[in-house]
């Protein structure tokens, strides 16, 4: 019997169907199967729900001497304290403080953690960044070294002799106040402006009489050469703050975001004073020193960042107005102009 006929249920004779039912059993099916083959690709594309739940990231600028951001980045601490407010974090490896501050300045990252002077030679360069915390100070983190042989016994015994060290640093500004300190200017000696890396040489080689240099390098030079530390920061000579940048508007619209910063730094620093050996081990691989350096630079940081004060503020305004003194920076510049009114 031909398929285009049928039985009809209460008649034994077969019945013609029309040509409606016929299509409308066809589209039916041809309906199923379209809504069957969708449902299927469905099921194979990627699940986008996970992007959808990531606000933004955080991409945070480091340097590998910057030792509490290296222990976040290795232990993962701060990507937990993110998750919830939908917050991934990319970590950038700078080389350098000035570099790491036209990173922020171009947008490659939105937060940094540097040393007194590279944001004020960003800020007179016109850089658009703010202030939004600090760690205390730790005037014990720089020096100025003499070899151990050395007949310097005294700052005063610098007058004439050849010192190195990295121009326009926060070590150039514990040099000018200890000079001071005992009657001599900038001028009394002979400046030797060199990288850290070509700095120990020379200072090794004896090319220079002096070294002004921070931590890690300078723990590393007193542990492999018995550099001896001729004056540092302490006494009220220099508080060597170190502090938190980053972007004005992303500091200002994602406030959790810097809280979560804020205490995951604090947590991380007080396990790290508590902990030194054992943050030294993991740190040193990835700074590329031997852990017993690493523990000696640790314990002269002061790991516990807090909100910018007027009083810090002041005393960075202080390097910045030295600075520009010694013609270092081209301009005067306000600090206070960079710095965030509203602390979380």
């Amino acid at each position: 019997m031909s398929e285009l006929f049928q039985h009809h249920p209460e008649a034994g004779t077969p019945v013609e169907p029309s040509r409606f039912d016929h299509i409308k059993r066809w589209a039916i099916g041809f309906l199923v199967f379209v809504i069957a083959a969708f449902g299927l690709a469905l099921l194979l594309l990627p699940v986008p729900e996970a992007k959808a739940q990531t606000k933004g990231e955080l991409r945070i600028g480091y340097q590998k001497s910057a030792s509490l951001f290296v222990l976040q980045k290795a232990q993962g601490t701060l990507d937990k304290k993110l998750a919830p407010l939908g917050f991934g974090v990319k970590w950038v490896e700078f080389p350098a403080g000035p570099q790491l501050l036209e990173g922020l300045n171009v947008g490659a990252v939105d937060v940094g953690y540097v040393g007194e002077a590279p944001p004020i030679f960003a800020q007179a360069a016109g850089a658009q960044f703010v202030y939004f915390g600090y760690d205390p100070a730790a005037p014990r983190a720089e020096a100025i070294l003499v070899t151990k042989d050395s007949p310097i016994k005294s700052v005063a015994d610098l007058k004439g002799k050849k010192v190195a060290l990295n121009k326009g640093s926060n070590v150039h500004y514990l040099l000018v106040k200890q000079l001071e300190k005992h009657g001599l200017k900038i001028t009394d000696i002979t400046p030797v402006y060199l990288a850290p890396a070509d700095g120990r040489a020379a200072f090794e080689s004896k090319n220079v009489d002096a070294w002004v240099i921070w931590d890690p390098f300078q723990a590393a030079a007193e542990k492999a050469t018995g550099a001896r530390v001729l004056a540092d920061g302490t006494g009220g000579v220099v508080n060597n703050y170190q502090y938190y940048l980053g972007a004005r508007n992303f500091v200002t619209k994602n406030p959790r975001v810097i809280e979560a910063l804020f205490a995951d730094s604090v947590e991380q620093g007080i396990w790290l004073k508590k902990n030194l050996r054992q943050a030294a081990e993991l740190i040193a691989p990835l700074q590329g020193l031997p852990v017993d350096v690493v523990e000696l630079a640790l314990q002269r940081y002061e790991f516990n960042v807090k909100p910018i004060t007027a009083a810090v503020a002041a005393d960075q305004q202080k390097i910045a107005d030295t600075f520009f003194d010694l013609k270092l920076i081209p301009k005067a510049i306000k600090v206070s102009e960079a710095v965030v009114v509203s602390q979380p």
